[in-house]
């Protein structure tokens, strides 16, 4: 099992999971044809997809999904809320419960609430036989459910979107901190680096954070936080920060490392 982020950011947000023979597109908030540029130094096409899970109907994260639809057929997997908000045809979009735990061939897919400011947001933990990944973004914080979910993961997508301290006396308005600080907004370095303490001492192997704010946050503020927690633990995880608009480097289960 491996996986890779297509892009990350609040531009657009899209990453690829492959295992065996099957690969799933989580999110697909970049153009279809820069999905299509991107799965092809991989040896992909978009009519390779299995599916497409989507987490929620922010514009970062769908607006690909219509194009893709419509050019290649893949099908789409969406909670009942988010549903409602895709333009897809009723044979190719398949729909579940938060919560729900469903398969696409091989790959056991549970999905879970999250807590953002979307109406039904959900991500999701993959187990295959080659490995599991789990990814959890767009959360305003780690709900007792996600983190029993995710528990286990060796891989793991991960946000940490701002530094709380560049965001608070950043330029953006007050009622935009309030948002991204509130439950319903979006994960920041502390909050990352605790969970992925949480999970590495649970058996992550490699961590890859997502989401990075362009505002109030950097890529080396994010990897620093993050590390600085896992070192003072006494953890060892391979740790790496996703590019805003570009592939990024394979992420890969690591057994024969243990």
């Amino acid at each position: 099992m491996d996986f890779y982020t297509l892009a990350s950011s609040s531009s657009g947000n899209a990453a690829l999971l492959r295992s065996g023979d099957h690969a799933l597109l989580l999110d697909a908030g970049i153009s279809a044809r820069r999905i299509a540029q991107s799965l092809a130094p991989l040896g992909l096409t978009p009519d390779a997809l299995d599916a497409v899970l989507i987490t929620h109907e922010h514009s970062d994260h769908i607006g690909g999904v219509a194009t893709l639809v419509k050019k290649y057929g893949v099908p789409v997997y969406a909670s009942r809320g988010t549903a409602r908000r895709l333009s897809c045809p009723p044979e190719l979009l398949h729909t579940f419960d938060a919560g729900d735990a469903f398969s696409i061939g091989a790959l056991e897919i549970t999905s879970f609430r999250t807590s953002h400011d979307a109406s039904d947001s959900v991500d999701y933990r993959v187990d295959a036989p080659d490995g599991s990944f789990g990814a959890l973004t767009d959360t305003g914080y780690v709900t007792d459910e996600a983190a029993d979910v995710l528990a286990g993961v060796e891989l793991l997508l991960l946000e940490a979107n701002h530094d709380v301290e560049t965001l608070r006396r950043g330029p953006y308005p007050y009622y935009l901190k309030q948002r991204i600080l509130s439950d319903f907004g979006h994960l920041s370095n502390d909050a990352a680096a605790e969970f992925a303490l949480y999970c590495t001492e649970r058996g992550a192997c490699d961590i890859l954070l997502a989401h990075l704010s362009d505002e109030n946050n950097t890529p080396a503020m994010a990897e620093y936080a993050v590390a600085r927690r896992l070192q003072a633990a006494g953890c060892t995880v391979r740790l790496g920060v996703a590019p805003k608009a570009a592939l990024s480097d394979v992420h890969a289960v690591c057994r024969a490392a243990r």
